[in-house]
């Protein structure tokens, strides 16, 4: 097994764009002739744009594409910017009298850095899906939908750090497996090889890290507002020939890879969600796809933390080194 870059992956482009004085972003990932895909929400507060496309009891086989982005549920306008670009250039699922393009979206909140009235919008979502097709731009750190990306935010923002958006892929054989993450979790982030925490809540003087789960143990009494801006998006993307429920599978085995990076994960004010899509026709073992999913999830995570830099009066994680 070895790794490969993400522009290795044919049928798939990948754009990005962020207002960086405003901290939001989107990132665009686009196949023209269709990808099937799947997809997992394990957050209990989801911000998304018809994800019931991948639903696989839902007629559509296959979508166009997926944007990733900041700017919580207003950031959802983005994907009719990248619906308009794939009409404008004939790109969509053919209803006789007009190509529709299938876009899905999911949205991370951070609207509470930077400029909260900006967020990712139809020119935005164009622009991103224009460098995709014409110019891939996608970068790990503090760029699309991780210009804005925080971690760490139990105690407000005031202890968080700044994260962003990492990539890793591998190859086995022809397989090729690879992810993406958009960062911006309520609890802390740890390498998944050595357990050892690399970004997360900081002690008040910020100055050293501090545990979000024994800080939550503190007190049992009901915490009306953790919307301090949270959820963590991933995508999963594979030269393998998945159809839509084996791909909502896959999709859920990489959950674990957000378990094994992120404590704690999956809560009320995050929006974790995971798409898993197929843009090849090889063939390989389901499980194994899924195995792999999680670990290059994992990796992503690792990559994301990473890749930031310092923004917005937030330390980032290579300031911990």
């Amino acid at each position: 097994m070895k790794e490969i870059p993400i522009s290795q992956f044919r049928n798939l482009a990948v754009g990005q764009t962020e207002n960086t004085q405003a901290a939001t972003g989107c990132t665009v990932f686009i196949c023209p002739d269709g990808m099937a895909a799947g997809l997992d929400i394990r957050g209990g507060g989801p911000a998304s744009h018809e994800t019931g496309l991948l639903d696989p009891l839902a007629a559509a086989q296959y979508i166009h594409a997926v944007v990733l982005a900041g700017g919580s549920a207003f950031g959802l306008e983005a994907a009719s910017g990248v619906m308009a670009y794939l009409e404008e250039h004939g790109i969509g699922y053919d209803t006789g009298v007009a190509k529709v393009p299938l876009v899905v979206q999911s949205s991370l909140f951070d609207l509470t850095i930077g400029d909260r009235n900006v967020r990712p919008d139809r020119a935005m979502g164009y622009e991103a899906a224009r460098m995709a097709m014409e110019s891939p731009n996608y970068q790990d750190g503090n760029f699309g939908a991780g210009c804005g990306a925080t971690v760490g935010k139990a105690n407000g923002m005031a202890t968080c750090m700044k994260s962003g958006i990492g990539s890793f892929a591998v190859e086995i054989d022809g397989l090729q497996i690879g992810a993406i993450a958009a960062v911006n979790a309520l609890g802390d982030i740890y390498d998944w090889k050595t357990g050892r925490k690399i970004a997360g809540l900081l002690t008040q003087d910020r100055t050293a890290f501090r545990d979000t789960t024994e800080y939550m143990q503190q007190s049992i009494a009901v915490k009306e507002n953790k919307f301090t801006g949270n959820t963590t998006l991933g995508i999963i993307f594979t030269n393998a020939a998945f159809d839509k429920p084996q791909l909502c599978k896959i999709a859920g085995m990489a959950q674990d890879g957000f378990a094994r990076s992120i404590r704690p994960v999956h809560t009320s004010a995050d929006g974790d969600s995971i798409y898993a899509v197929s843009v090849g026709r090889v063939r390989a073992d389901l499980d194994l796809a899924g195995v792999l999913a999680a670990d290059v999830m994992c990796e992503a995570i690792r990559k994301a933390v990473f890749s930031a830099e310092g923004a917005y009066g937030f330390p980032c994680a290579r300031d911990f080194l």
